[in-house]
């Protein structure tokens, strides 16, 4: 995980968990705001021109991809501490947002004027590093990603979800529907429904109304 930092009802430079500097500490705390978001709703809608920069204090936000066909990817989580790499590179390229960003659970973020990205990336080594590492990050989630497509079948792409979702949640129970999940892995909710039926059968799940248990 990469650290941002951590806040009270003010935030102050001894909650933060990185090496940024003291001006660019005092640049976020001036800059940028709170902002809550409930479960399932939007923080970046795809196609967007410009917009403000999560970073998650609290909470789990997904980032998808939506393609040509009108299906959407889901191509990773952020956790607390980290931003959306993709949403920077568009932002600072003055490109339309390629990614829709929804609250996978309840979540606060702190939001950044993207108006400040590129002044940052050059004024500040740490921040470069922050952004630097954020791409790393999740370059290389995007690399198991599409080993499990290519690679991996639809029972291991699923069990594989499933246990994501656990350790981005920090929670056993996974409280989706089979065809949020089908819509989440691009596939039908008969071959969810199916396979599902069979990891609990082999004992490594629970399955409740719109509520799955990791065993």
């Amino acid at each position: 995980m990469i650290g941002f930092f951590c806040y009270v009802a003010m935030i102050d430079e001894t909650f933060y968990q990185t090496d940024f500097e003291p001006q660019l500490i005092q640049e976020i705390n001036e800059t940028g705001y709170l902002k809550t978001v409930k479960k399932n709703d939007y923080v970046i809608a795809s196609g967007l021109d410009k917009s403000d920069i999560p970073f998650v204090l609290n909470g789990v936000l997904k980032v998808y991809r939506k393609e040509e066909s009108g299906s959407e990817v889901l191509l990773y989580y952020l956790e607390k501490g980290e931003t959306c790499a993709m949403s920077i590179t568009c932002c600072m390229e003055r490109k339309p947002s390629e990614v829709k960003v929804v609250a996978e659970t309840d979540v606060e973020i702190w939001m950044i004027p993207s108006s400040n990205l590129d002044r940052w990336v050059s004024k500040y080594p740490s921040f470069r590093r922050y952004v630097f590492q954020a791409y790393q990050t999740r370059f290389d989630e995007l690399m198991q990603t599409i080993d499990s497509l290519v690679f991996t079948n639809m029972e291991e792409r699923l069990y594989k979800y499933l246990l994501d979702t656990k350790q981005a949640t920090e929670s056993f129970e996974i409280n989706k529907t089979h065809q949020e999940i089908a819509n989440e892995l691009s596939t039908s909710r008969v071959v969810v429904s199916r396979l599902l039926k069979k990891l609990e059968r082999e004992e490594k799940i629970i399955q409740r109304r719109n509520c799955i248990e990791i065993l």
